[in-house]
């Protein structure tokens, strides 16, 4: 009879840009560690994507965001996720869903997660409702021009769009 894992031994790891991490990418980060021992938010290096923040002020950033979860860690990682996670003895791979567009592409890497390293499992979170509607994009396109951010990614976050903002003497909470 196969061994049965229970939750608190299992280390789950979210991948992603993280470009910057929003309100919606903390409420999965936050329901993960209620359901998982310990859960990574790896923050992706990727040489072919040209991002706002380097990874170090990404990872910075998170990091400053999570204290409150005593079970979730940030690092950056390169490469294959699979090998990330198997290095890390992860054993989930947590994706967050907003809209049926993300799904399609998301099931495709799910499916190819699975053919690489078969023992990982993906687990799609949907985010709150209130961030349904929320992406790094978006957040980004909004601080640069000037626009409210309140409520919608960590302070942190938002005083760094304001630094680099040509109109930041107009981002307001």
């Amino acid at each position: 009879m196969e061994e049965r894992i229970q939750h608190k031994d299992i280390i789950a790891v979210y991948p992603g840009t993280f470009d910057p991490v929003t309100n919606g990418h903390l409420d999965i980060v936050a329901r993960s560690s209620q359901l998982f021992h310990r859960v990574l938010v790896a923050v992706l290096r990727n040489s072919q994507k040209s991002p706002l923040f380097s990874t170090e002020e990404r990872t910075e950033m998170i990091r400053s965001a999570i204290g409150k979860w005593p079970n979730v860690s940030v690092e950056s990682f390169e490469g294959l996720l699979v090998d990330y996670a198997r290095q890390r003895g992860a054993k989930v791979i947590i994706r967050g869903i907003r809209a049926v567009s993300d799904y399609e592409y998301e099931l495709q890497m799910a499916f190819m997660n699975r053919r690489l390293a078969p023992q990982l499992e993906t687990v799609f979170m949907f985010p709150a409702e209130t961030y349904s509607y929320l992406s790094s994009g978006l957040v980004k396109e909004i601080g640069l021009l000037g626009g409210s951010l309140g409520g919608l990614v960590p302070q942190e976050v938002e005083s760094r769009l304001r630094r680099i903002s040509p109109s930041s003497s107009s981002l307001r909470k």
